[in-house]
């Protein structure tokens, strides 16, 4: 959890320092914030209803660090945010110089956290059979991620002067917030990129936060689905931490999968 903290303040430091981001926050940040909302929350109903069809009562009841108290999941949810808050506080305001920052920190502590979960998983032999156990329909998860992003998005997207593929557009980057908005900028201007940017931060920032209160509510599969191309990486370790170490390898199959259809997915909705 120390090393997750970590993360998420040199997070909240990389978004501070971006400039472009911070001017247009008032301006963008409430669109960015519905498409990573409604986006979200249409792949963790989809992963709700996969994970009842697929019938793992059995695993469900297996850990009990899931089916604590609301206020040991929310003091939880409240450190992270606080850390990423600070960051992006001494982002704005310079605290940290911008050549410190540009060292790779965030890719280092990133590269001890998959090796701290790595270490864990390993140390116990059950957690494959475990993941045996589960049901193949599982294998569906990243595609009921990216349509329960797109239905969730489609929604709302008649409410805003953007048309519905631009939204669909925007949201299909599925957390892989660099890629995405680049490609976006390129193909539809640089509001759309910036949009698309800020809501796969927001949303990267949403799994983290709310986790624990997905599995509680939704069901192991939906932190997965949730984090959707970031679940090979930023956001693995809150998922095995609050999902289960059972689930690792479906939280790695799942990032695989979305992170990859995301420059094809892309670049077909900014084709209309």
């Amino acid at each position: 959890m120390m090393l997750i903290w970590a993360l998420l303040l040199l997070l909240g430091i990389e978004v501070g320092l971006n400039q472009e981001i911070v001017s247009r926050f008032h301006q963008l940040g409430f669109e960015a914030f519905l498409i990573a909302f409604f986006g979200t929350l249409g792949s963790i109903v989809g992963a709700k209803i996969l994970w009842g069809k697929s019938s793992q009562q059995q695993i469900q009841s297996e850990d009990t660090h899931t089916t604590t108290g609301i206020f040991s999941v929310l003091k939880g949810s409240l450190i992270i945010l606080a850390f990423f808050i600070i960051g992006l506080l001494a982002g704005i305001f310079k605290i940290i110089p911008e050549a410190f920052f540009n060292r790779d920190f965030s890719f280092y502590v990133l590269c001890a956290l998959m090796f701290s979960v790595g270490l864990s998983i390993g140390q116990q032999p059950e957690t494959v059979k475990k993941f045996r156990s589960i049901h193949s329909r599982v294998l569906l998860l990243p595609f009921v991620t990216i349509l329960g992003t797109w239905l969730g998005v489609f929604v709302i997207s008649g409410f805003f002067k953007h048309s519905a593929t631009e939204f669909l557009a925007m949201s299909s980057g599925f957390g892989y917030y660099s890629l995405s908005s680049i490609m976006i900028t390129e193909y539809k201007g640089i509001e759309l990129g910036t949009i698309a940017l800020l809501s796969n931060i927001i949303r990267e920032v949403l799994t983290l936060l709310f986790a624990p209160f997905m599995v509680r509510y939704f069901g192991r599969l939906a932190p997965i689905a949730a984090g959707g191309a970031t679940t090979m990486d930023t956001t693995f370790p809150i998922i095995v931490n609050t999902s289960g170490k059972e689930f690792s390898i479906v939280s790695i199959y799942s990032g695989f999968v979305v992170d990859f259809s995301v420059p094809f997915l892309v670049t077909l909705w900014c084709g209309f």
